[in-house]
């Protein structure tokens, strides 16, 4: 098993020294789930939400989500994030969407956590725009499926 990197010695929690780490380009991809029930979609389908564009607040909540992740998650570093891309895709058949946040940087360090933070920001939008006519959406598979850069290299979520 690895070291954990966010305990010092002592066992106390500590920000990673990154400063001697290479520069590299990185990517990072997680997804989300959105369960709804069919009503539900039909109306997110349609755009007849007296709040809005429930998709079009989403995926700027998830870009927002993004940025602020070091703000929100404790012992991460503030990144000079370059690219954000959240791509909400309704699947009438399953009454789902499946959220996909996609982030790169080229930095020191990782942006996995700004990758799941964008993905779950989106999908807690979707919550909020939707919790009118529906309270009972489950979120899901909060996860992620790429990384790319870094020591480590690439790294693929097995498909199930």
């Amino acid at each position: 098993m690895s070291k954990l990197t966010h305990l010092d010695e002592a066992g106390h929690a500590r920000m990673v020294d990154v400063s001697d780490k290479a520069e590299t380009s990185r990517m990072a991809r997680a997804t989300a789930t959105v369960q709804l029930t069919q009503a539900t979609m039909d109306l997110l389908i349609k755009g007849n939400l007296k709040k809005g564009d429930a998709l079009g607040v989403a995926r700027v909540a998830g870009i927002m989500g993004a940025k602020k992740t070091s703000e929100l998650i404790p012992l991460c570093h503030p990144l000079p994030i370059t690219k954000v891309t959240i791509d909400l895709d309704p699947d009438q058949a399953s009454n789902q969407v499946l959220i996909a946040a996609t982030v790169k940087t080229k930095g020191q360090t990782g942006v996995e956590m700004e990758a799941l933070t964008a993905a779950a920001t989106a999908a807690l939008t979707l919550y909020d725009m939707l919790k009118a006519v529906d309270k009972g959406i489950v979120i899901t598979a909060i996860q992620l499926d790429e990384k790319q850069g870094g020591k480590s290299g690439l790294w693929k979520r097995e498909e199930v």
